[in-house]
């Protein structure tokens, strides 16, 4: 089990904070500075509230390279501390060994998305029509821009999820073949590693796409996959669980609700704001526990979106992923 601390990226704030003390030193400051350098470029988006998702990452993407060089000219030689026998036979516990800015867990404060609490995302985040919690969707934006998206663009990606969902009919003929004692995680992944067949980073990369824009190709993939969760978990809950009949989705719907349909649910409404909250809050948990890091360490080889969270899954499997 690995238990690498990740550090926000307020630990490699370029504050004058910072630069006259090792990083190991300056941690402690990360809390002080975290509102100043993330939490402040968290805001309503004004200028940018017409674009699509894939339009405002195509604007962020090359400031965000940029950064990068940045902080390693300015802070590439500083140590991070000490590493002891101990915490290499422990699983690298307590190294701090990853960068991970979407979400920070502090034992006081609870978890932080992109320097947001839970209630701050709750009063926020773009809820549904006639509900009160947020969407995941809107969560999604949030920990891949550092923004919070205006309603319209949380209901876009609603829209393009439900557009993308149908999984292939060999995919569900491999779900329904699966006996029902086999575990759900497994069927799970094995559904998830056959959505490969069309992977649309796998075919850029066999085509010699330019390495600066790989993303656009995972992105897709990644688009593609999230869509189709829950067609994938609904009929392995319906084969499992009850009769196997899998009810379409809806695509005026948002994520959350046609999940509850699936499941069988939907009619229910206190259900399906408890599944968007539910969603939302366990979208991100660091990058340091087994499956976040599993997905991340197997797509480091460029091994494409669907093989990587395939072995995500495998890894949350495991009985102590907690």
């Amino acid at each position: 089990m690995s238990f690498s601390r990740p550090l926000s990226r307020a630990s490699f704030s370029l504050s004058k904070k910072l630069t006259a003390k090792p990083l190991s030193t300056a941690l402690p400051l990360a809390r002080q500075i975290y509102p100043a350098t993330i939490t402040g470029a968290i805001r309503s988006l004004h200028a940018s509230k017409s674009k699509s998702l894939k339009e405002r990452l195509e604007e962020l993407i090359p400031l965000k390279q940029e950064e990068i060089k940045q902080v390693k000219k300015e802070h590439g030689a500083k140590s991070l501390g000490n590493v002891t026998v101990d915490m290499v036979y422990g699983g690298m516990r307590g190294i701090k060994g990853l960068i991970w800015e979407g979400s920070v867990l502090d034992p006081e404060e609870g978890i932080e998305f992109r320097g947001l609490t839970i209630p701050d995302c709750r009063k926020r985040l773009p809820a549904a029509d006639g509900g009160g919690e947020p969407l995941p969707e809107g969560l999604f934006w949030l920990l891949l821009t550092g923004e919070i998206p205006t309603k319209e663009q949380v209901d876009a990606i609603s829209a393009e999820w439900a557009a993308r969902s149908s999984i292939p009919s060999f995919v569900e003929d491999l779900i329904d073949r699966c006996p029902n004692t086999l575990h759900p995680m497994s069927q799970f992944s094995l559904a998830v590693t056959a959505l490969q067949h069309d992977s649309s980073f796998a075919k850029a990369y066999q085509s010699g796409v330019n390495k600066s824009e790989y993303w656009q190709y995972a992105y897709e993939d990644a688009m593609d996959l999230i869509s189709k969760l829950p067609a994938i978990a609904g009929r392995i809950y319906r084969n499992v669980y009850k009769d196997g009949k899998v009810p379409s989705i809806e695509m005026d719907k948002d994520y959350s609700y046609n999940l509850a349909k699936i499941l069988g649910y939907s009619e229910d409404k206190d259900f399906v704001e408890l599944l968007r909250l539910y969603l939302t809050i366990h979208s991100d948990h660091e990058g340091g526990n087994v499956s976040a890091h599993t997905m991340r360490l197997v797509g480091s080889a460029l091994s494409d979106p669907y093989i990587s969270f395939s072995a995500c899954l495998n890894g949350l499997a495991g009985p102590l992923h907690g």
